[in-house]
């Protein structure tokens, strides 16, 4: 038990760390009314995460050293999504091809279902619809993104960030 609880305090002091840092970093501004206001939301954030259980299963936090590298390649995704988005856009025959795909997260857990709904709504081209019980379903703008999607790289990148 006292295990349990050495471990809690150890990731509430990590996020709260991790906040204050990233708010610090992204404000730049460092007058005592945004210093405050700063505080209250590294705070806030804080307690919406209590009280979801954040801290109870702590499978968030270690997915933080892993992310700069799934950042990496999302973002490389993302510019080859936006290139080819533009290629259609700017095309005269808008050559377009919507389909909708139905995918088997790799991933067992909500968070890692979440992380590979949010990577691919983030790629141009694909947004998605639903997801339930491990299955989500995608709408995709050509049949070659859903092709890529259903090709499943970006389902075992997430697999493999969220370690389930």
């Amino acid at each position: 038990m006292n295990d349990q609880v050495n471990k809690g305090v150890e990731n509430f002091l990590m996020l709260l760390a991790l906040l204050i840092l990233a708010w610090l970093l992204w404000s730049g501004i460092y007058k005592l009314l945004l210093l405050g206001l700063g505080a209250f939301s590294c705070l806030l954030c804080f307690y919406i995460a209590y009280r979801i259980g954040f801290f109870k299963r702590a499978s968030g936090l270690r997915l933080i050293p892993s992310l700069p590298k799934y950042w990496f390649a999302l973002l490389i995704d993302i510019i080859k999504s936006s290139i080819d988005v533009a290629k259609i856009v700017l095309n005269p025959k808008l050559p377009i091809s919507p389909v909708v795909v139905e995918i088997d997260a790799m991933s067992k857990g909500s968070i890692g279902h979440a992380i590979l709904g949010n990577a691919i709504t983030l790629s141009p081209g694909t947004v998605t619809l639903d997801v339930h019980n491990g299955r989500l379903r995608v709408h995709c703008l050509t049949r070659k993104s859903a092709d890529e999607l259903l090709a499943g790289e970006i389902n075992r990148r997430t697999s493999l960030l969220t370690h389930d």
